[in-house]
Parts: C-alpha cells; structure tokens; sequence
C-alpha cells in the first residue's frame, strides 16, 4: 500500500543552508513526538520541492524586471500569448516563465530554477542515505502547465535512485494483449502524489512516499533530464504562431 505525507518543521531555507541536514532534523524531530513521518524506511522515496533547493544553492537573483530574468533564462521561445511566453529554458523544459519564480521571494528579486536539479538530487540522496544508512529515491519537483488541460500539476525536474520512466513496452495486460506504446512517468506521477500533501502554500516542501520500494534504486538510475522528449520527437515543438511565422520564413527563403 502506498502512503504519502508531509514533513513538518522545515523552516524558511537561506542560501548556502545544508539542505540535508535541514531535511534530516525535521525528520528525526518527527520521530521524536512520535509522528509516522519519522523513521524513514529502506525504499521510502523524498519529494522535495524545487523551491527549497534554489533557495539552499543561491538562486534567489535581483531582478527588478521579472520579463529580463525570464529573457535570462530563456534557450528558445515555443509560443506566446499576450504577455505570457512558454519556452524551453536552459534545462530543456518547455515550460511557462522559464521557470522564474516571483512567489515568496523578497521584493526586488526572483528565483531561478536549480542549476542542475539531478545533481542535487544526488547530493540529497548521498547525504540522506548516510545519516539514516538506508537505500532513499529523490524527487525534485515544480509546478507545471499541461498542453490540453486546464490546471497545473507538479513533476519531476530532478530525481536520484528513482525510475523515472517505466517502460511497459513488451509485456501483456491482463487480457494477454502486447503493450506497444505504454512508458509510466513514474517520477511525475510521485511528483503530484506529493503535492497533495505539501501544496502551494502550506509551508511542507517536502513529502515522503512509501511503498513503492521497486521503483528505488541506485546512483545508476538516469535522472529526470532523461524525461525530456528529444527534439527530433516532438510533435509539438512551437506555439501555432510560432510555427507559422517559421514557415512563412521558410518559403520567402526559397523563392
């Protein structure tokens, strides 16, 4: 059976915090007063949000105009609408304001997404699995938008030790037919589970899930850049605005 619930006593994280540390205290505090959150469990799996880690790693930047940040981060432009733009920032996700986070920061400043959130999700899960010497998953997660859906939901940018896809393709379901096509994103789907536990603003950035143990794994394990669809399957690549102007250019070329 599967289980998720929240950390509590995680307080406000400042650049250059041992997130581990912060982490591994709320943790044992919980245990203290006799909360199941405590004692984390060989397989047990750690969400934690992308928030915290940017704040630990320094990415909280001045940025007075947040439209420049956005600008900053921004590798390529997929649509527009507005003054809202989805592009692919230097991560390779195609997401809306690269990422750029204005919430809960200090007036006159942003929050950038980790630098590279699969790294620190190895740093956690070395650190973590040291002190409580157990074999941990680590999620990273942030909020996204979907293509044809109303709503947000989170997913996985960083994980370590975790299957990030499981890949279903070759087996049979239960009436014996041959899966062609069907690939879970495991790590997106712990993502949301995890949000409904720690959500927007309830100050519980991070979440345990239990019970799926077989999805953790070692430092071996790709990390969540290895969800990002390659460039040369995607479907969906531009915004329709975008598309069309790139074939207009493209026939005025030829003539």
């Amino acid at each position: 059976m599967m289980q998720v619930w929240a950390v509590e006593g995680i307080p406000e994280i400042v650049a250059g915090e041992d997130l581990a540390a912060v982490i591994g205290e709320a943790i044992i505090g919980g245990a203290i007063i006799g909360d199941r959150s405590g004692a984390l469990q060989d397989g047990d799996i750690l969400v934690v949000t992308s928030k915290i880690v940017s704040k630990a790693e320094g990415r909280q930047v001045a940025a007075t105009d947040r439209e420049d940040a956005i600008t900053s981060q921004t590798v390529r432009l997929v649509a527009r609408r507005g003054t809202t733009r989805i592009v692919e920032n230097p991560l390779g996700l195609v997401l809306a304001a690269a990422g750029v986070d204005s919430s809960n920061t200090p007036e006159g400043t942003v929050l950038l997404l980790p630098e590279d959130p699969d790294r620190s999700a190895r740093e956690l899960k070395l650190a973590l699995e040291a002190r409580f010497g157990i074999q941990l998953g680590i999620v990273i997660s942030d909020t996204l938008g979907r293509p044809w859906r109303q709503g947000q939901t989170d997913a996985a940018i960083g994980a370590a030790g975790v299957r990030v896809l499981d890949d279903l393709r070759g087996t049979v379901d239960a009436a014996g037919r041959t899966l062609e096509v069907t690939v879970t994103a495991t790590a997106d789907e712990l993502a949301s589970a995890a949000d409904l536990v720690t959500g927007k603003s309830l100050g519980l950035p991070v979440a345990v899930v239990r019970g799926l143990g077989h999805l953790v794994g070692g430092m071996d394990e790709p990390g969540a850049r290895s969800i990002v669809r390659p460039a040369e399957e995607d479907m969906f690549r531009l915004g329709s605005t975008e598309a069309y102007d790139e074939g207009y250019r493209a026939a005025s070329s030829e003539k």
